[in-house]
């Protein structure tokens, strides 16, 4: 059970709920809540006119509403923003923007009732997950047509995915036992002004980047294997003397993945290998790779911050009976650190793209040509790499950064927008695409590690190679290739525990 309170949530929580665990309201927040709501509602009642809770909103923010119509206004707020288009997001990344828009409204600083909060997890805890387009959020203010269209299901409308099934939003609502809700004053501005949407497949995407991350030492350690390169490189004196926390964490696990290695033995006299230096693709991993890991590093703060922060306008700071009017929903911190998280991890793939290409070019590696045992009437993993390359391709398309794109919305209102959600969809895109790349290198490492028997590898490579053969067997004659990287895949987002 995954205790919320506006200011404790993780990103391994996130994960966790993601995936299924079940989500309670911490008792302490229910005051802050509370004292938040009362405010409100004595506004409402005093007749006092503050934007977003009696007024029509962004352009029309001049606009006061009456008190019979506040009701009226908050649906035409949920149903007039629910203009999300494409592909609908998965229900994983939907439960983990159900569950970042109910911590940041458990802060207490956004006005609406405790019931709101209480409905979003007994949602998450049914299984009832709104069907969410995946496109139409500029990121500023904050996701709206994304997080309009998990408010749909909140209020009986809407679509959403039950046990497996796609339903009306009311039909899923009501076979859960679940009673849908009528907003009351700023109660829509509450549930779809905020930057959940990025958030979540920021958080997930972030999460699975991580374990890239792990993973490319051990692809990569197990190229340097099969390609008989030097841990040299990897020395602690020479990376204390650039202290970079990544990359001393990097040459660290890659001396530790060596460790006790008959492949490196066997060529460690100058007179039986003269060579000095390897490439900087396996010379640099630490560099790199380190590089990467200090990149992911701060994408991780930046969502830390942002999952347990207050995210909707106005807020609502009640024991100083005020309410106002900022910026908070402006996605631009995140939009950032995804950008900078998807270069990062892009150039986790390139680096692993040329060691495939040391490992299958008989000019660099000194093994068959392409990995293949009768080269000629076999082709080996020539095409494999041909698909990485194409996948780099289309990575470095996707790098580009979306924050600096700005179109401005809103009849000019809203005249600086942080396309934070277009940075998170790419950096998605990116990370499952460097997937692909690494089970690419662990398929052409492994079996270039089997040209070298009897000679083994390190212990703990060698648990990994026993792990790729429980998948993939050795490439005698060709094959179709595409089921074994599949197959890949899922070893390589495990590869961060070996």
């Amino acid at each position: 059970m995954i205790e919320i309170d506006g200011a404790s949530l993780t990103l391994e929580q996130t994960a966790a709920v993601a995936d299924g665990e079940a989500v309670q309201l911490a008792f302490a927040a229910r005051p802050r809540i509370d004292r938040a709501r009362q405010f409100v509602e004595s506004i409402v009642a005093r007749g006092e006119v503050v934007y977003g809770i009696n007024t029509g909103f962004g352009k029309l923010a001049d606009v006061s509403i009456p008190p019979d119509k506040l009701r009226e206004l908050q649906l035409n707020l949920v149903r007039s923003h629910s203009c999300g288009v494409g592909d609908p997001l998965s229900e994983r990344i939907v439960r983990a923007m159900m569950l970042h828009r109910a911590n940041v409204l458990a802060k207490g600083y956004s006005g609406c009732r405790a019931l709101i909060i209480e409905t979003l997890i007994q949602m998450l805890n049914a299984g009832v997950h709104p069907v969410v387009p995946s496109r139409g959020s500029v990121g500023a203010s904050g996701d709206l047509a994304p997080l309009s269209h998990l408010a749909l299901v909140v209020i009986g409308e809407g679509e959403a995915i039950y046990q497996g099934e796609r339903l009306a939003g009311l039909e899923a609502m009501t076979r859960a036992g679940i009673q849908p809700l009528v907003l009351e004053a700023k109660e829509g501005l509450a549930l779809l002004n905020g930057t959940q949407a990025m958030t979540a497949v920021g958080a997930l995407a972030l999460l699975a980047a991580e374990r890239l991350a792990q993973a490319a030492d051990v692809t990569g350690a197990m190229s340097l294997e099969a390609l008989k390169g030097t841990p040299v490189a990897f020395d602690y004196r020479i990376h204390a003397a650039r202290p970079h926390p990544g990359q001393m964490h990097s040459a660290r696990r890659l001396r530790e993945l060596i460790d006790g290695s008959e492949i490196r033995e066997s060529h460690r006299d100058h007179q039986v290998d003269p060579r000095v230096q390897d490439a900087y693709s396996l010379r640099c991993m630490p560099q790199v790779h380190g590089a990467v890991r200090d990149a992911l590093n701060h994408a991780r703060r930046i969502l830390e911050i942002e999952i347990n922060s207050a995210t909707d306008n106005p807020l609502v700071f009640a024991d100083a009976e005020e309410v106002i009017s900022g910026g908070n929903f402006h996605g631009e911190p995140i939009a950032l650190a995804l950008d900078y998280a998807a270069v990062a991890i892009a150039d986790l793939g390139t680096i692993s793209e040329r060691r495939v290409e040391r490992l299958v070019n008989p000019d660099l590696s000194g093994l068959p040509a392409f990995l293949a045992p009768q080269a000629g009437t076999n082709s080996g993993m020539m095409i494999a790499q041909v698909a990485a390359v194409s996948l780099i391709a289309e990575n470095n398309v996707l790098a580009h950064p979306a924050s600096v794109t700005n179109l401005p919305t809103s009849a000019n209102k809203e005249d600086h927008v942080s396309m934070g959600m277009t940075s998170a969809l790419k950096f998605q895109h990116i990370v499952k695409n460097v997937e692909i790349i690494l089970a690419i290198e662990l398929l052409c490492a492994a079996q270039g590690l089997d040209f070298l028997r009897p000679l083994r590898p390190s212990p703990r490579l060698q648990k990994v190679h026993q792990q790729v053969r429980q998948r993939v067997p050795f490439m005698e004659q060709d094959a179709v290739l595409s089921h074994h990287i599949e197959a890949l895949v899922a070893l390589v987002r495990d590869l961060n525990t070996a």
